[in-house]
């Protein structure tokens, strides 16, 4: 691996870059480098920490492979998504997933025993995960660069040839030219201090719909978890077992964790307090749920408040694309996206191959993280190889709609407040339930055109590489994110998944496409057939 450090800037030459170190990254690294490429992964955090999967427990779509269990599995969220599955594709990551958690398990992942004596392999503890898959990466002899985040990526006409960015901690520019590039930077929760997510602001959409990728499903990513108010931890699983009450406590009628949370929102815009209990939690489960999510329980021991007894204050705290669907378009079974050399894993891709227009916290987004990472990094090892010597000789340049100077050049000292400024902007945009979640066309209109605005004004900034240029691509990460998402659900005039239309409150069979989407300055929105053999396989009509 090509290696050479000038003027305290570190130039790194690989087969594959992997951008991202959560579960998507890390699999990527571990499978890139199993079919023999020279592999360096650039994680914005620690890689093993940073994310949303490292500090929680997750749950995971594994299931054995048996015809009426699997046919099972992919019905539970084939209507609720809207019927933008494919069978293909879940059985696929049905088949990976089941092979990936038994190879954790062969490589020492520590899973609880069933009372039969067999491992439980349908749920991981992020830390115990994420240390192994780190240990994992380096044994495979993969470069791994924490604390350095991307900023831009390289190309030429011929496509994606590697990224540039910043070491936080030192401030030096980091460059790695590599024959292919995985985008696995997660989903985008703009910043909403849920558990985990704040260094998912988006960077990995901005950087592949500069290099030309477009994105999909983006219309999907209204995900709002419940949360005390006094937490960060959002765990909506565990409120299955909750009663939810007005302020003097009677029980509020229709409110859950399911299909309950746009109640909840109602009561907490028409300006009530939400609180729940989890009293309908089974005795003999209690201390599962302890041993399962042991910092879900933290906030509440540090109060002492008994969470299956004592009622506490909840509200629902915005997780995007994190828990949505949206995320980058990919064309085929490795990854790939539109631009050559470029592919994408985990919540940074869409996930609506394998569960539509709905998902959640784990199960499908944790089976997708692992699977698609394998499939990515394959694709970009085989890509890479092919590519062979010509890989050293291509003239790359910026791919980045920012443009990148010293801060002595452009004059950075109030940077930051801007920064701040137009974050705070965006989220007033997507934060409210009655902009995001519950959407109508005016209302879409009318954020649109401020966020449009927003980009305008960023557009003439200079970006620092530094760690505060950092802050400031995050920041039109999520003002594109959050353009590509109105736009598409302005498109999609219906109700379909987790996007609600109040003008358009029913799905409407005409509407059975996906939405691609992409652009910069000028956001386009098309539609994109389904797959037949999905729509047939259900007697949906095309």
């Amino acid at each position: 691996m090509g290696q050479k450090a000038v003027n305290g800037a570190l130039n790194l030459t690989a087969d594959v870059l992997v951008i991202g170190g959560g579960p998507a990254g890390t699999w990527a690294a571990v499978s890139a480098a199993a079919k023999g490429a020279k592999v360096v992964l650039a994680d914005k955090g620690y890689c093993g920490s940073s994310g949303a999967t490292a500090p929680s427990g997750t749950g995971v779509w594994y299931v054995k492979p048996e015809r009426e269990l699997r046919e099972a599995a992919k019905a539970s969220r084939y209507t609720i998504g809207g019927q933008l599955a494919e069978h293909g594709w879940m059985d696929r990551v049905l088949d990976r997933t089941y092979e990936n958690m038994n190879k954790l398990g062969e490589f020492g992942y520590p899973f609880p025993l069933d009372p039969e004596g067999k491992p439980h392999r349908r749920s991981l503890q992020g830390p115990e995960y994420m240390r192994l898959m780190r240990r994992l990466v380096q044994k495979a002899g993969v470069q791994i660069l924490d604390h350095s985040p991307a900023l831009e990526l390289l190309a030429d006409a011929y496509g994606v040839g590697g990224a540039s960015g910043v070491r936080t901690q030192t401030g030096d520019v980091w460059t790695v030219r590599a024959g292919a590039v995985v985008i696995a930077t997660g989903g985008c929760a703009f910043l909403s201090k849920a558990l985990g997510c704040n260094v998912l602001t988006g960077d990995g959409y901005l950087l592949a719909a500069e290099a030309g990728a477009d994105l999909s499903g983006m219309e999907f990513s209204n995900a709002y978890a419940i949360c005390p108010t006094f937490s960060s931890v959002t765990k909506t699983a565990y409120y299955t077992y909750a009663t939810f009450y007005y302020e003097d406590g009677t029980p509020i009628e229709g409110a859950g964790s399911k299909r309950g949370r746009s109640v909840i929102a109602r009561k907490l815009l028409e300006g009530h307090r939400v609180y729940v209990s989890l009293d309908q939690a089974p005795e003999e489960l209690k201390p599962l749920l302890r041993v399962g999510q042991t910092n879900f329980f933290l906030p509440f021991d540090r109060r002492g408040i008994d969470p299956f007894k004592d009622r506490f204050p909840v509200t629902l705290r915005l997780e995007g694309t994190v828990r949505g669907t949206g995320g980058i378009r990919i064309t085929d079974e490795s990854c790939a996206t539109v631009v050559p050399g470029l592919y994408a894993a985990g919540d940074a891709a869409t996930r609506e191959l394998i569960c539509g227009g709905f998902t959640g916290g784990g199960s499908h987004n944790a089976a997708w993280a692992m699977s698609s990472g394998s499939f990515a990094g394959e694709g970009a090892a085989a890509y890479a190889k092919r590519l062979g010597e010509r890989a050293a000789s291509r003239d790359l340049r910026s791919a980045s709609s920012s443009s990148f100077a010293s801060g002595k050049e452009a004059g950075f000292g109030n940077a930051s407040r801007r920064t701040e400024e137009i974050v705070r902007a965006v989220q007033e945009e997507v934060m409210p339930y009655d902009r995001n979640l519950f959407r109508t066309g005016p209302k879409l209109e009318s954020s649109l055109k401020r966020l449009d605005q927003i980009w305008n004004e960023q557009r003439e900034r200079a970006i620092e590489r530094s760690a505060e240029g950092v802050k400031a691509r995050e920041a039109a990460a999520m003002t594109a994110t959050a353009r590509w998402m109105y736009h598409s659900a302005l498109a999609r005039k219906e109700t379909r998944g987790m996007h609600k239309r109040e003008d358009y409150p029913e799905i409407d069979p005409r509407q059975h496409y996906r939405l691609a989407s992409g652009g910069l300055d000028r956001v386009w929105v098309r539609p994109e057939p389904v797959k037949q053999e999905a729509a047939e396989k259900e007697g949906v009509p095309l």
